[in-house]
């Protein structure tokens, strides 16, 4: 059976995936913290691939998707399966650059709240940013991940390949899911993401944001269930 991997985002870790790991135990799912050893996101591909031998099947959320399409790149003829959530295909934009520079300035700062606390806001979809144990479990690991991996993991981000220019090579079963309300990783790029993979499955998450794996857990984890199920 291929080994499935969760590749959380950026400053995850495994608390982001808990109720997957418990939903999915029949798949014997690991939980990879690459995105925190390494500084870019070719190299946490090719740390995952050393790291996990043979097929594999990756679920990978936010920065955790863009990790696990460059692992498909990387190896296309050991992917057996893609499930890509709330993440984006395309390069960093102007833009994003120069906000992300902002941030990483305040960040190595010690300033983390400045930017963290509001960013609450764009995470979650409104109904669950008033749900004080949710947003306390996400502020819990991004805190846990700290200043130096925050300016690390953004800086990776920054300079992530454009995924679009291999996705039409993708032949793996691929899942491709996205909150409604997704505000950091609009719903437009997962519509681009599954046009460009053959035979791609597009999910939308109702009354979700960009943390779909904390926000609707069991809609995620039925879904997911399927779909695995599917490739057997």
């Amino acid at each position: 059976m291929p080994t499935l991997v969760l590749l959380p985002g950026l400053a995850g870790d495994a608390q982001m995936w808990r109720s997957q790991v418990d939903a999915l135990a029949k798949w014997r799912p690991v939980v990879t913290d690459v995105h925190s050893r390494h500084d870019s996101i070719p190299e946490m591909a090719s740390a995952l691939l050393s790291e996990h031998d043979g097929d594999l099947v990756l679920c990978g959320a936010s920065m955790g998707g863009m990790l696990a399409m460059e692992v498909a790149r990387q190896a296309p003829e050991r992917i057996a399966g893609l499930a890509l959530l709330g993440t984006n295909a395309n390069p960093e934009t102007p833009a994003m650059r120069d906000l992300r520079e902002a941030a990483i300035i305040l960040f190595e700062q010690g300033r983390l709240a400045e930017v963290i606390e509001p960013n609450v806001a764009m995470a979650f979809h409104p109904d669950h940013a008033r749900d004080d144990a949710l947003v306390n479990a996400y502020l819990e690991f991004v805190y846990r991940a700290g200043a130096a991996q925050l300016v690390a993991q953004n800086r990776a981000v920054i300079a992530r390949p454009d995924a679009r220019n291999h996705l039409p090579t993708v032949r793996c079963p691929t899942l491709v899911m996205c909150g409604d309300t997704d505000r950091l990783a609009p719903l437009m790029h997962s519509q681009e993401i599954a046009s460009l993979i053959p035979g791609a499955q597009l999910v939308i998450v109702p009354r979700c944001g960009h943390m779909l794996t904390m926000e609707r857990p069991a809609f995620v984890n039925a879904t997911l269930a399927q779909w695995l199920g599917s490739l057997a």
